[in-house]
């Protein structure tokens, strides 16, 4: 990775960390669900409002190292507005990068791309996928309000 790659990553990390976007918590919930990592102890909650298949409202909260948050939050901001199939892709993408199984160039990430470095780090990775794990846990809760606990 260059040097002004590596510059965009640690500066939308930062970005993130500092300011994340959609964190809180919605009112009226229609999915949710928890990932935790014991082992580092990054722990947040995702809630969705889905409205057929698509998120119409996302949020999350919790505390996790700058690379969980920052990820969590640049996911909020890719998948809403989304139908949950292309939802699901892009966590596909996104998880692929990060394990080396894919060329960042070859998946249609956006801004997530430029957290493709963390494969450099295989120890972060978790950290990088605990958000979208418990998004993925919520779009598969059968029943509205249902929450699962993604650990990782």
């Amino acid at each position: 990775m260059s040097t002004v790659a590596d510059d965009l990553y640690q500066d939308l990390v930062v970005e993130h960390k500092r300011a994340p976007r959609h964190f809180g918590t919605l009112a009226a919930p229609t999915h949710q669900a928890r990932g935790r990592n014991p082992q580092c102890g990054d722990d947040v909650q995702v809630q969705l409002q889905l409205e057929g298949d698509v998120v119409r409202d996302i949020r999350f909260s919790g505390q996790g190292c700058a690379i969980c948050i920052a990820s969590t939050s640049m996911m909020t901001e890719a998948v809403l507005g989304r139908e949950a199939g292309v939802v699901r892709e892009l966590q596909q993408h996104f998880r692929a990068v990060l394990t080396g199984q894919e060329q960042p160039q070859e998946a249609t990430l956006g801004k997530l791309v430029s957290l493709s470095g963390v494969s450099r780090y295989p120890s972060r990775i978790k950290c990088a996928l605990l958000g979208w794990h418990a998004l993925m846990h919520a779009l598969q809760a059968p029943e509205p309000h249902a929450s699962e606990e993604a650990a990782r």
